[in-house]
């Protein structure tokens, strides 16, 4: 059953907070969301990309595995994208625990 886009959207930003916190669980449970629509949440590869990538920089073999097979459904384009959004994050966390 899917939950409402309220709830799916508190969800997220739950998750995104704990990711900040550097939670590599949150991370992965990110990559995950998008990479399956879980909770209704359309699919998409690039956010997913980033999410896993994100997990494998901290350390995370599983998000180095999820990475790479969802790199084979996308686009050097997508991947490059994905890889972009995951540095602009990684220099925006950076920024936050500076000030």
């Amino acid at each position: 059953m899917a939950i409402s886009e309220k709830a799916q959207e508190f969800l997220i930003q739950s998750r995104i907070a704990d990711a900040e916190g550097g939670d590599v669980d949150a991370l992965m449970e990110l990559g995950i969301t998008y990479s399956t629509g879980r909770g209704g949440l359309a699919v998409d590869l690039v956010e997913a990309h980033k999410w896993f990538n994100l997990a494998a920089v901290s350390g995370c073999t599983r998000g180095q595995e999820c990475r790479a097979e969802i790199s084979l459904e996308m686009t050097a384009r997508e991947i490059a994208e994905a890889q972009r959004q995951a540095r602009a994050w990684l220099g925006t966390s950076q920024q936050r625990y500076a000030a």
